[in-house]
Order: structure tokens, then sequence, then C-alpha cells
């Protein structure tokens, strides 16, 4: 019965504790690339408000945020074809 837990604790816990590190290490990878893109897009966003002058003024004031939503719809375009490319690994 010994040999049976060493076996299992050697098999099995040694590769998940090794997958556990692989995935919050990959959670915190995302998590940050999610708060830079957010946080570039609203830069992005307030500097078409501010310094395009009166371009964006009066009944075209929603033009900015189209702008800044297909700046997003192309960030995830861009990293879905990187996934599709790879594949998951």
């Amino acid at each position: 019965m010994d040999l049976v837990k060493a076996y299992v604790r050697q098999e099995l816990l040694g590769p998940l504790r090794g997958a556990g590190r692989w995935v919050s290490m990959g959670l915190a990878g995302s998590v940050a690339l999610v708060v830079g893109v957010i946080l570039l897009l609203l830069s992005m966003l307030r500097a078409l408000q501010t310094e395009t002058g009166t371009a964006f003024e009066g009944h075209r004031s929603w033009i900015p945020y189209l702008i800044a939503v297909g700046a997003l719809v192309a960030v995830i375009a861009a990293l879905l074809r990187q996934v599709g490319k790879r594949g998951l690994r």
C-alpha cells in the first residue's frame, strides 16, 4: 500500500503542482494584459475627445467611442488569431 501512495505522490501530485504554477502565471499575465489594454483604450478615447478640437463636438460626439470600440475589436481579433495559429498548448 505504501508503494501505491508513493507512486501516486510522484506521478500525480508532482505534475499537478507544476501545472498550478503554470496556470497561476498565465492568469497573472492575462490580468496584466487586460488592464493594459483597457488603460490604453481609455487614454486613446480621452485623447480623441480632447485633442481633436471641434471635430467630434455636437452630434458627432459618439465617434470617439466608436473608434475605441473598433480598436478593442481589432485587439481581440489579433489575440484570437494568435491563439488560432498556436493552439492552446
